[in-house]
């Protein structure tokens, strides 16, 4: 099928699982009852994902309260009870983060619940999103290797105990959400792609990058305001990714300044193209979907596309990104029946 559909990552939370509209939201059921509304929070994002048309669906990222921070909590070394304020992407933002304080262990797996729950409720494709080892690194205060690139290759070891379990959990593309990518450029290619491969090493199911720009919060929008016209940062290293084991590598790419010319530095790569833009409220249409994948067909082989968000929903309104989703499922429609 052409322009298969998938979502970046994560969706709104509902309002009786956590706050709405906030990045690292408290949960709010009490801990006795907070398995069950993760669970059925999770359901229902399988179930929304399926009705709007979209073919590869996610979990939602509806048991996590950060999509790193998630990954964070069943590993052995870190302090969550001390967090200490740090900056974020090269301190675009401050957040407040757990500390690495010995050397670093899984307990035990750390995404098999929600994987397991997705995965027993929906036949179609399932996609699992992970933080890659740099945006880890870049989102938690280190107090024990004293060294940026040994901490991230421990962490991609931990990331490739759980990818390998997802894929034997039924997890058919496992995606690992790299946003630091554009901030830390060169080390990208001296270290951070080999990273990203430790973390996918023996992965036979599909394997994919997600880059972009950050979520639609303050703190991106202005970022990307000082900009340019044109946003270029990808070209510095996208000759390494094509060079890499990564099968895949998602793209924002509505309402974008990233030159879609970039993507013929990718090669061979599936492109999951961003169509529906997460730092706007406005609703594409089904048009401005299908008008989005032709200009990527301009660059990228038709067969080569699945169309995206461009970035995670969570700080969304959930009636917003429940409209957008629809608007992403009949746009690839309208596009298969176009182009196909």
């Amino acid at each position: 099928m052409l322009f298969p559909t998938t979502i970046a990552g994560s969706l709104p939370k509902p309002e009786w699982l956590a706050e709405p509209n906030r990045l690292w939201a408290p949960w709010k059921p009490p801990a006795e009852n907070l398995a069950t509304a993760k669970r059925d929070a999770t359901l229902l994002a399988v179930k929304l994902q399926e009705d709007a048309g979209v073919d590869i669906v996610t979990e939602g990222e509806q048991a996590r309260q950060h999509f790193v921070h998630g990954f964070l909590e069943n590993i052995e070394g870190i302090d969550f009870a001390h967090k200490v304020e740090m900056g974020i992407r090269g301190d675009r933002y401050k957040a407040m983060v757990p500390q690495v304080v010995a050397p670093l262990h899984l307990r035990g797996r750390v995404h098999a619940f929600e994987a397991q729950a997705a995965r027993a409720h929906s036949t179609h494709k399932l996609k699992f999103t992970l933080p890659g080892p740099m945006t880890i690194i870049d989102t938690i205060a280190d107090r024990h290797y004293g060294d940026r690139i040994k901490m991230a290759f421990a962490f991609a070891d931990l990331l490739n105990q759980e990818a390998l379990a997802l894929e034997a959990d039924g997890v058919d593309v496992i995606q690992f959400d790299e946003p630091a990518f554009n901030v830390y450029m060169g080390e990208v290619n001296t270290w951070g792609i080999e990273a990203l491969e430790r973390a996918a090493k023996g992965l036979t199911c599909a394997t994919a990058v997600h880059i972009c720009y950050g979520y639609g919060i303050k703190a991106n929008t202005d970022w990307k305001a000082t900009l340019g016209s044109e946003w270029r940062q990808y070209e510095d290293f996208f000759p390494t990714i094509a060079k890499s084991s990564i099968q895949q590598v998602a793209i924002e790419c509505r309402n974008s300044r990233v030159p879609l010319d970039l993507l013929k530095l990718l090669p061979g790569k599936v492109v999951q193209a961003g169509v529906i833009d997460v730092a706007s409220d406005t609703v594409e249409t089904a048009e401005d979907v299908a008008e989005t994948i032709a200009a990527v067909m301009k660059v990228v082989p038709k067969d080569k596309i699945v169309a995206t968000t461009n970035c995670g929903m969570a700080p969304m309104r959930r009636d917003i990104a429940e409209a957008k989703l629809r608007a992403l499922g009949a746009g690839a429609k309208l596009a298969r029946e176009r182009f196909g």
